[in-house]
């Protein structure tokens, strides 16, 4: 119970004051499998994991880390909390793309329930989808704060993902700092263009390095 605590709490701080391209629509408590594709969340972890609440093995992780697998709705709803199913027992085994045990089960608890798929098979496309998005070389040798324009960032993605079409990657920001990448998945996990969403409008965003490894 503790852990769902912590979860929702920082959760909510983050959440609130970070606007992801998918905030833009209120949620609905909806039924297991009844949505539309599936947006996948991948956090700057100097941005996410500095956030009160967040375990100390988050900040080892510098670079992109999986903030979830979202199930999402054309119109911009998505659905959440759709049943009681418990999460995996081994659920710990995904620590290695969400470096974070409370955001696991939150992140299970709100949107793994409303794939439909159950929690092993959940975890696993969690994993396929993480995994299908390059990240391009630029991102892996950042040690001073830099500024690029939103297109310059989605420019290195689209040529690091020649299969993904132009669309299908969103960027989001708060505050002018890149918080996070976001991907748009079919139900069987093929890239496409995102509905209903929208990608950070910012002028410039600033990218915050990774922490010297102690």
């Amino acid at each position: 119970m503790r852990l769902r605590q912590l979860s929702l709490a920082f959760a909510a701080a983050f959440l609130a004051t970070l606007p992801f391209a998918s905030l833009a629509n209120a949620q609905d408590k909806g039924e297991p499998g009844h949505f539309d594709f599936y947006l996948m969340n991948l956090s700057w972890s100097p941005e996410f994991c500095s956030i009160r609440g967040t375990s100390p093995e988050c900040a080892a992780h510098p670079g992109f880390i999986l903030h979830g697998l979202w199930t999402q709705n054309n119109d911009g709803t998505y659905p959440v909390f759709c049943s009681a199913e418990p999460a995996p027992a081994n659920i710990a085994q995904n620590l290695d793309i969400t470096p974070d045990l409370a955001l696991l089960h939150h992140e299970w608890d709100k949107h793994g329930t409303c794939s439909g798929v159950g929690p092993q098979r959940f975890f696993a496309m969690e994993h396929q989808a993480f995994h299908s998005l390059k990240i391009p070389p630029q991102f892996a040798h950042i040690d001073h704060e830099i500024s690029l324009t939103p297109n310059a960032i989605l420019d290195l993605f689209a040529q690091a993902n020649p299969d993904f079409p132009r669309g299908s990657i969103l960027l989001s920001c708060g505050r002018n700092h890149l918080t996070a990448i976001e991907a748009c998945f079919s139900k069987d996990l093929k890239p496409i263009v995102c509905q209903g969403l929208r990608s950070c409008r910012a002028n410039s965003v600033k990218i915050t390095p990774p922490a010297p490894a102690q």
